[in-house]
């Protein structure tokens, strides 16, 4: 069998690109939950991460430029999600204070489950960039570790050449929101200690706080 061609690019992007449309069927299909943004923000967002991933997937010869681009776009859509969070979780305590009591809970458990969802896929996909300066970077080891991965720690145990793909990222994303805290993944860098931390406190506040009032609002 004739031996894999290397990806420039350092992993597929099926994976990601999968994750984030299927977060956006979620959300679109998700009954009462706030929007602070228009629906159609949504959409451009995708199809702006997509665009980038579809071309790096595509190109056979420089990738450089698509690479930039589709670390920019996650960098800024990482960044707007967490202003557009804060505005969505002020909303959503605004309804638990002043809102009718039958139509918290349902607004409130559904904004819930769309912000913690979409906090899990955003931070995975800024984890995904952010780890070693991203995917081609990781394939060629030019940066040292932001994570420490367990395989990395036990290499006696861990695949020859192993390094983290998106699934990785998405592991660690889900872990640190459901935990509150990284699990078996250690934060090295201050910036991947700040960004779960980050992630952790949104978390923390959309589960504990407002799902479990919301669950309480039932008159």
């Amino acid at each position: 069998m004739a031996n894999a061609i290397p990806l420039p690019q350092g992993e597929s992007r099926w994976g990601p690109a999968l994750a984030i449309v299927a977060v956006l069927v979620l959300l679109a299909v998700l009954p009462r939950h706030i929007q602070i943004m228009p629906a159609w923000v949504s959409y451009v967002v995708v199809l702006a991460i997509l665009v980038p991933m579809a071309a790096i997937t595509l190109s056979a010869g420089n990738t450089l430029f698509w690479l930039r681009a589709e670390r920019t776009v996650i960098v800024l859509f990482a960044g707007a999600y967490v202003v557009n969070t804060a505005l969505e979780l002020a909303d959503m305590i605004g309804i638990l204070s002043l809102g009718p009591p039958e139509t918290r809970a349902a607004t409130l458990l559904s904004s819930s489950l769309a912000i913690w969802v979409t906090n899990v896929l955003a931070f995975a996909m800024l984890y995904w960039q952010i780890d070693r300066g991203g995917p081609a970077a990781r394939k060629n080891g030019e940066n040292p570790p932001d994570w420490l991965f367990p395989q990395a720690a036990t290499p006696d145990i861990a695949s020859p050449g192993w390094r983290p793909f998106f699934l990785d990222y998405l592991s660690l994303a889900y872990n640190t929101a459901t935990a509150f805290s990284p699990t078996d993944v250690l934060p090295l860098s201050q910036r991947a200690k700040m960004l779960t931390m980050l992630e952790s406190a949104i978390s923390l506040l959309t589960l504990v706080i407002v799902a479990a009032r919301a669950v309480n609002a039932v008159p």
